[in-house]
């Protein structure tokens, strides 16, 4: 097991010991755990991620694929590209979701509220400039 997968593991039982709460760095900010099937493993992963509620429509969350500013997409991006849809821990509750991903106009001013409640997502383009645009999901509750 590598130390990401020894640190997810741990976040995701402090979100599930505390009712999708965790403490340190991600102290009151909104977690989700999204699982998602591997397209090439065919495996079911569980990753912890930030997400942003959208502020129009209860149903729709956004999640953002930024591998710390990684110069490339984490495999949980393609994942749930390439599957369309997936399951998601929010709280208490577990519900399926689909998943769209958001371009252009749209994604930018998604992704700068992100970056101007929490900065270190402001970090993370910094650091993908020139690499790569960090992805935003939208995933929709069925």
């Amino acid at each position: 097991m590598s130390s990401s997968d020894d640190w997810n593991a741990q976040v995701i039982a402090e979100f599930r010991a505390n009712g999708g709460r965790v403490g340190g760095n991600f102290e009151g900010a909104p977690m989700a755990l999204v699982h998602h099937r591997g397209r090439k493993s065919g495996r079911e992963t569980v990753t912890p991620t930030l997400y942003l509620p959208d502020a129009e429509d209860a149903a729709t969350v956004y999640v953002f694929a930024s591998k710390g500013g990684a110069p490339s997409h984490p495999a949980w991006y393609y994942n749930l590209t390439t599957a369309g849809r997936a399951e998601v821990e929010i709280g208490t509750e577990t519900f399926e979701v689909t998943v769209e991903e958001i371009t252009g106009a749209e994604r930018d001013r998604i992704y700068a509220e992100q970056a101007r409640r929490y900065p270190g997502f402001a970090e993370y383009e910094v650091k993908a400039r020139g690499k790569r645009t960090i992805p935003v999901l939208a995933l929709h509750r069925n």
